[in-house]
């Protein structure tokens, strides 16, 4: 989850994010996110769809990233080598499970 918020952080889609632990009683840490505006005040994410679920997850090789918008957005893809973007995964040659698309 952290690794998500830096690649967000890293795209420009959020300033920045905080990992704290939990309240007392919950279960792991919460990670807080300082999402980030355009001058006329409107979100610099305009869409974000969750694309492996639980029940239904969804794998690709190299070759068949799937680019976001034709390139404007961004993939987030699970790899055996981390957490990275679709480009990213696409230039170093691996596939993974399709985490999310933001645009």
């Amino acid at each position: 989850k952290s690794e998500m918020a830096r690649i967000l952080t890293e795209q420009g889609y959020i300033e920045g994010f905080d990992v704290r632990p939990a309240d007392s009683g919950a279960a792991g840490d919460r990670i807080y996110v300082r999402l980030k505006y355009t001058e006329n005040r409107t979100s610099v994410i305009s869409g974000l769809k969750r694309v492996s679920r639980p029940g239904q997850r969804t794998y690709v090789d190299a070759k068949h990233v799937p680019k976001v918008l034709g390139g404007m957005g961004t993939t987030i893809i699970s790899t055996s080598r981390g957490v990275m973007t679709g480009h990213d995964a696409r230039k170093a040659g691996v596939g993974g499970e399709v985490v999310a698309h933001v645009w």
